[in-house]
């Protein structure tokens, strides 16, 4: 399972061979092991040992809740409320790796995966999680997860690509259960202090084993404070330790800690709100728009007079309350945005516009569905890959383009088949500009690309396609 401290370790590994234009490769098959929902089977080592070869220090079997073996009679209903994956349909995590700002996004996606244990065939739910760290994609994780029979949430494993330049370099995290050792639990029925549960069990190859220290504090979220907060200490393969807050309606709302932490900022369904999103908003997302087409043109008066009207609509916004990551993120995007108008710079204006919009679409998620975000943020890594297009940054419209494939992926399921063949079409030209690394036809593609996303609609609807 992720943390910020994975990305902090990530090896400097081969570039894969065989990846795409988008980075995207399929991961190796691992070591294979007996199968099974044991959680005391044996993975592919015997004993649990940090990289010295030193013993870790793991709880005594006495204090384990996991060691049970578990009955899935129906593993994609899942209604732990510390763990509600089920209807996690986006969350939105803001934080730090070593200092570099992180954004990351996890999305339900539309699609369930049968993975065999025991011969038994168990459905799971599938999650995608990616990772940007200072703008560009670092991670992507496709996590599967199930409810037992008694409530608690099981993880059957991660398919893993990390990315340097845009490119995968390792898939150093992914396992499989069944193939290459048990399932683990992700989250007890009901956790009391003191439990101790192993939410990756496979010694050598991932491990991490968590500790409840509190399991009944209350934390703020964008909608008010909510109790019943767990929150527990992580021991993992290296030995370090790193403490984690986990909310109801949220699952997972805090990592980490100073210059490497994630925090939720934003989820649905737990932030969701009801109508359209204000107007305010409204007038955010168009004025960064037009400032990333006015600063192109060097129309410093139109970029000025659009910066004006964002920061007085900013003011609105804030007076109603924004989270405080967002707003501190939010708030210095604009200020650097305006600076950059003022001395007519007209990329760091442009890069400094898309920024913005990235935290415009997160508030602007709790009046939509993810679907129709996902729309919005293929334009705004459709604009990216221009701005690096132009720069001449090779390797960041490399992972432009992946970034745009993995949001593809996850609304793909909502549009018409006419909208993705027609979709697909133009990204398929993306890739072959980037493939072909002619940044001149990349650049071109990505206007086509993003110019067939604006005229693309998904339902309006609150409630997406379910698995």
């Amino acid at each position: 399972m992720f943390s910020p401290f994975h990305i902090v370790a990530l090896a400097a590994a081969a570039v894969m061979a065989g990846a795409g234009c988008d980075g995207r490769a399929t991961a190796p098959d691992g070591p294979r092991t007996p199968e099974s929902l044991d959680p005391n089977a044996p993975g592919p080592a015997a004993a649990c040992l940090d990289s010295a070869g030193n013993p870790l220090p793991i709880a005594p079997d006495s204090l384990r809740v996991d060691l049970g073996k578990p009955t899935f009679s129906n593993p994609t209903r899942v209604t732990n409320p510390l763990f509600p994956i089920g209807t996690l349909f986006r969350a939105v995590f803001y934080g730090k790796v070593d200092g570099a700002p992180l954004r990351l996004e996890t999305t339900l996606l539309p699609e369930t995966r049968a993975i065999a244990v025991d011969g038994q065939p168990i459905e799971t739910l599938v999650s995608q999680f990616v990772a940007w760290v200072d703008g560009r994609i670092n991670e992507v994780a496709i996590d599967h997860y199930a409810q037992d029979d008694d409530g608690a949430v099981w993880y059957f494993g991660e398919d893993v690509r990390d990315y340097e330049s845009g490119v995968v370099v390792s898939t150093e995290g992914t396992w499989l259960a069944g193939r290459d050792g048990p399932a683990a639990m992700i989250m007890p029925a009901h956790p009391k202090d003191g439990d101790v549960w192993r939410t990756e069990n496979i010694c050598g190859l991932v491990f991490e084993e968590v500790t409840a220290l509190n399991t009944d504090t209350t934390v703020q979220t964008a909608h008010g404070p909510v109790d019943g907060t767990l929150v527990v200490q992580e021991l993992h393969q290296d030995a370090t330790l790193e403490p984690k807050t986990f909310a109801p309606g949220y699952g997972e709302w805090t990592s980490g800690g100073g210059d490497n932490l994630e925090a939720v900022v934003l989820a649905l369904q737990a932030d969701a709100l009801p109508g359209l999103p204000p107007r305010e908003l409204e007038i955010l997302h168009a004025g960064a728009a037009e400032i990333f087409d006015a600063a192109q043109a060097e129309d410093w008066e139109a970029a000025a007079a659009a910066a004006q009207e964002m920061s007085d609509a900013w003011d609105a916004v804030k007076a109603g309350g924004v989270p405080a990551l967002v707003e501190e993120r939010l708030q210095g995007a604009l200020d650097a945005m305006t600076a950059a108008i003022a001395v007519e710079d007209a990329e760091q204006a442009r890069s400094m516009a898309l920024l913005a919009t990235l935290s415009v679409l997160d508030l602007e998620l709790r009046y939509r569905t993810a679907a129709a975000t996902d729309l919005d943020l293929l334009e705004v890594w459709a604009r990216q890959l221009v701005l690096d297009a132009e720069a001449g940054d090779q390797g960041s419209v490399i992972g432009d383009a992946a970034s745009l494939q993995w949001i593809r992926d996850r609304v793909a399921r909502e549009l018409s088949p006419s909208d993705l063949v027609a979709l697909d079409a133009k990204l398929e030209g993306v890739r072959a500009a980037v493939s072909a690394r002619d940044l001149v036809a990349a650049r071109a593609a990505a206007v086509s690309f993003g110019a067939t996303v604006s005229s693309t609609r998904v339902p309006t609807g609150r409630t997406p396609t379910l698995p």
